[in-house]
């Protein structure tokens, strides 16, 4: 679909859906968007144009399907993929992709860090995919060098970095907010540093005592992201990882520096989007959200999870969805997934489909209470045919529809049953909605009870 469309551009200096946007111009790929959001193109090359909105589009990846993330439009999901050096290869990788796109993933993450050729993995991956993909370059910088961190440079991260978008990566994570002299503030946390990518960084730094390679050559990030139209997702590379570590000192400290390399970004009209946290109490939730608003100049946010609790292993799907919801609520842009296995393992298709779903619900409950056209249509559809006893309907509009008729089937399977005036946990005849009120009946009621509200007043 967009081959065309990136025919146009190839060549030029700056080929960014930013730097279009500011030259008043709105691309297919903006129109696209704002044919799925339901917006006027103007708007979404107004939000992109601004900083708020993003369109991760490489120019590499032409199979893709624009989406945007960003205030203005709906609250989007992504599930993390990827091989590692104890499980998975390029086909079960491929299957995952598959599954996430099926249950609604709307960007997906590939976090290879091994388990087979890593560039045949993404190649596959970006290939097969109709959504963005982002990746963290610096896991396979360090595979480069064979885990030695010492001895990686600069050169080598910026290899990877411009292998990813000549590849058609959409998005990056890049941990160049974390500085040396962060790394002192972690000395009080219960979990230090979580980030894989932040320890990696944090590493390099400790043992060189130089300032982060990707902070101090950002500007050589920028130059490759132009050429691609790569999106920058700036890595939290000091989130809390457990509650104790919430909005403390060094995470504060390092989203003051990602406000700084957003704008920075911005000036050559490069895309930007900010991670967030990680594991926040419910009650720092909003704090956070608009925190980041405040020192990113209003970037969209994207957040894994938050995890509102730490006691519940093999549950995380559900802890970090109740935190999920309240941040898209307050207006985070897009959720990261979290499945049951997470700090326990690396998730089967089981688990993405799981996390995913929740994750779904999450940012649906979002759009709902900050009040988005339409985005309670299909509940109500949903509970129209709920209450008509329509079984087929309900499957059919549910989130996940194989879940939902596999549950109602355990106990009635027969297809007599999919229009049978109950289910199996009220039986035939305790189930309330088969209490029907009619419009006459309700008008003879009304009239009693004006009648005893007239009585009532007279004595």
């Amino acid at each position: 679909m967009r081959s065309q469309w990136i025919a146009k551009r190839r060549g030029q200096a700056n080929v960014s859906q930013m730097h279009y946007a500011r030259q008043g111009v709105i691309t297919e790929e903006m129109d696209f968007v704002a044919q799925r959001e339901n917006l006027s193109p103007a708007l979404i090359r107004d939000e992109v144009a601004r900083g708020r909105m993003i369109i991760p589009a490489n120019i590499n990846h032409p199979n893709l399907a624009p989406m945007a993330i960003g205030i203005a439009s709906k609250c989007k999901v992504n599930a993390n993929i990827g091989a590692s050096p104890n499980s998975s290869d390029i086909e079960k990788e491929l299957d995952k992709l598959r599954l996430a796109v099926k249950y609604g993933a709307d960007t997906v993450m590939d976090l290879s860090t091994g388990g087979g050729n890593l560039d045949q993995i993404r190649s596959a991956i970006i290939q097969a995919s109709p959504v963005p993909i982002g990746t963290v370059p610096v896991y396979q910088a360090l595979e480069s060098v064979h885990g030695r961190v010492e001895d990686l440079s600069a050169e080598s991260f910026l290899a990877v970095i411009e292998k990813h978008a000549q590849q058609g990566v959409d998005y990056m994570t890049i941990h160049a907010g974390i500085l040396i002299e962060h790394l002192p503030l972690v000395r009080n946390r219960l979990t230090g540093i979580v980030s894989r990518g932040g320890g990696i960084l944090a590493q390099w730094m400790l043992h060189h005592h130089q300032q982060n390679p990707l902070y101090t050559h950002f500007d050589d990030i920028i130059e490759i992201f132009k050429k691609y139209d790569v999106s920058f997702s700036l890595g939290d590379s000091l989130r809390p990882g457990c509650q104790h570590d919430a909005s403390d000192e060094a995470q504060l400290a390092e989203l003051k520096t990602l406000g700084q390399l957003t704008r920075c970004a911005w000036e050559h009209d490069v895309q930007v989007m900010v991670e967030g946290p990680g594991h926040v109490p419910m009650d720092q939730i909003e704090f956070n959200v608009r925190k980041q608003m405040e020192e990113c100049s209003e970037a969209p946010f994207y957040v894994l999870g938050p995890l509102v609790t730490d006691i519940a292993p093999g549950y995380d799907h559900i802890t970090s969805a109740i935190g999920a919801a309240m941040a898209g609520w307050y207006g985070t842009a897009m959720l990261c997934y979290v499945t049951p296995k997470e700090h326990l393992g690396l998730p089967d298709a089981e688990d993405v489909r799981n996390g995913l779903i929740a994750y779904k619900i999450a940012a649906h409950a979002a759009d709902i209470a900050r009040h988005r056209p339409g985005a309670r249509d299909r509940d109500d559809e949903l509970s129209k045919a709920r209450y008509h006893f329509d079984w087929n309907r309900q499957f059919e509009l549910s989130l996940d529809p194989e879940r939902a008729r596999e549950y109602h089937d355990e106990t009635l399977p027969a297809d007599i049953y999919k229009t049978a005036e109950f289910c199996s946990m009220c039986g035939p005849k305790f189930c309330p909605m088969q209490t029907k009120v009619d419009g006459e009946a309700l008008t003879e009621l009304e009239k009693f009870l004006a009648a005893q509200e007239t009585a009532s007043a007279q004595v």
